[in-house]
């Protein structure tokens, strides 16, 4: 989708944050953004800070873990602006922890929310932008602890993992609509993230025993791994950018670090280490062929690669 101007997007958790950044890039695109999230005050400050009118932006209050909601906040926003054209299943929490601390409820809202949330904007969306026939792009949030694990943070990772599988899946699907999907790998950016976590847990699930992690202000010393990270995290309008190319690219995978690129690799480098080293038959070759294709990885790869000899 290369052309964006005068189209329209709907963003969940577009209230604050990587959503709020997103929200702003496309505005810049000349498109008209319907910006959804759970806080009413985060919407009211979110509208102030856009300084826009109901021409351009519409903010609806929605709860991603309710699946009627959907459909409301879906109407609203073709009621408004027409079809929606562009998808940002964007929002989420995040909760750290060693999985041995773990409870089911926190595994239950981390997994309704950062999973439940992307399926749930996918099955409400997905029918309306294939009867459109218009094409359109869908942006699923994961992180880059959805392409590389580490510890202390499985409950979320599962969920991330799980957004980029279910996101190269969605793309194969829906290629033969002329609607885009894209699965997005942020690093850390500047965000509201980890307090809004703890404000929007339900009230009926008890405290969870994990620690919220705190990121120091710009001003004080980095002296821990939080100071380090918030020493590389991005502005959201910066990321909303890369969103925005990402779309009009159509790629697949939306990156925004660089100093990650050395792990990823070392993790694919480990799985095809681990394969069996044994003779393949062409027999063999054949029938995996008829299982699986690498076409989705393969036409990632020429896209980018054209792009680069291009610019």
């Amino acid at each position: 989708m290369q052309d964006t101007r005068d189209k329209v997007a709907f963003i969940s958790g577009g209230a604050s944050g990587i959503g709020l950044g997103m929200t702003q890039a496309f505005i810049e695109a000349g498109m008209k953004v319907v910006i959804a999230d759970i806080r009413q005050a985060a919407l009211d400050k979110a509208m102030e800070t856009l300084d826009a009118d109901g021409e351009t932006v519409l903010p609806l209050r929605l709860d991603t873990t309710d699946r009627a909601g959907w459909v409301r906040a879906a109407d609203a926003a073709e009621k408004a602006f027409g079809a929606v054209n562009v998808l940002c299943n964007n929002a989420g929490i995040t909760i750290d922890g060693p999985i041995q601390q773990g409870t089911y409820d926190d595994w239950d809202f981390c997994l309704d929310v950062n999973l439940g949330g992307v399926i749930n904007g996918v099955m409400t969306f997905m029918p309306r932008m294939i009867a459109q026939g218009q094409g359109g792009h869908i942006v699923n949030t994961s992180s880059m602890g959805g392409l590389i694990a580490g510890a202390g943070s499985g409950i979320y990772s599962t969920s991330k993992y799980a957004v980029v599988g279910l996101t190269e899946e969605l793309r194969s699907d829906l290629a033969q609509y002329g609607i885009g999907v894209s699965v997005f790998c942020p690093g850390p950016t500047q965000t509201e993230l980890f307090a809004s976590s703890v404000e929007v847990r339900p009230a009926n699930l008890p405290a969870t025993g994990y620690t919220p992690r705190t990121v120091p202000k710009p001003d004080e010393m980095p002296s821990d791994i939080s100071a380090a990270i918030y020493a590389i995290a991005m502005k959201p309008i910066d990321v909303g950018r890369r969103v925005l190319a990402g779309i009009q690219h159509n790629d697949m995978y939306i990156l925004t670090h660089a100093e990650f690129g050395a792990i990823i690799k070392a993790r694919c480098d480990a799985i095809l280490a681990s394969m069996p080293q044994e003779p393949i038959t062409p027999e063999r070759a054949r029938a995996a062929q008829l299982l699986l294709t690498d076409k989705l990885y393969s036409e990632q790869i020429a896209r980018v690669k054209a792009r680069g000899t291009a610019t």
